[in-house]
């Protein structure tokens, strides 16, 4: 399936709920989802009719894959490797997808939102460790350091982003150096660190159907 190239807020609109997908502007009143509250129209439309427990384990499903921008084959993969890990299967597929590099850029608020941050990975600007990462999936371990390129720090977007990201909220498994622009993750996330509320039991159970 090919990445969804429409516009993200139509997302928000067929889910019912903001995605952050557009960073800033979803918390302002330009956000569509506060000024139209009909439904989306065109491929996503919705249809007024009861919803299924099959469409609602799809919808759950959709709402995580579309806030972190991931594609459903690698999605799937996600779901694999969560099954393998200790616990339960949905909590270890969100954590899984809270360490991917581009949420824990845009987690550190080196971007308003993952799509962005996928961007500036994939254009060489971030380092995990001293090593130039272009892989917005590669997972970030305890101990890992997140840290601009010397080069990048040169941007005007760098300039403007050593004043915005003072005072920045962060989720507790991160920790970041304002002055330096240097972040790492103290630990693992856990399941209360997912910054939006997903039913990890629909997911496992969408896909145990």
């Amino acid at each position: 399936m090919a990445r969804y190239t429409g516009p993200v807020c139509h997302l928000c609109r067929y889910l019912g709920e903001k995605l952050m997908l557009k960073g800033e502007k979803c918390s302002s009143p330009k956000c569509p989802l506060e000024r139209r509250t009909t439904p989306s129209r065109g491929r996503f439309q919705a249809r007024q009719r009861k919803v299924s427990d099959y469409g609602l384990r799809l919808r759950e499903k959709q709402k995580v894959r579309f806030s972190y921008g991931v594609l459903e084959r690698q999605f799937r993969k996600f779901f694999a490797e969560a099954e393998k890990t200790p616990g339960a299967a949905g909590e270890g597929l969100l954590i899984l997808l809270e360490r991917r590099l581009d949420n824990v850029v845009y987690r550190l608020g080196f971007a308003d939102s993952r799509a962005q941050a996928r961007q500036i990975i994939q254009h060489g600007h971030i380092l995990v460790n001293g090593h130039k990462t272009d892989i917005p999936s590669f997972l970030i371990k305890s101990g890992d350091v997140i840290r601009w390129r010397e080069a990048s720090t040169k941007t005007e977007y760098y300039k403007a982003l050593v004043e915005k990201v003072k005072g920045k909220v962060i989720p507790s498994w991160l920790s970041l150096d304002e002055e330096g622009m240097t972040g790492s993750a103290s630990t693992l996330p856990s399941k209360d660190d997912i910054e939006a509320k997903f039913d990890g039991k629909a997911i496992v159970e969408y896909y145990s159907r």
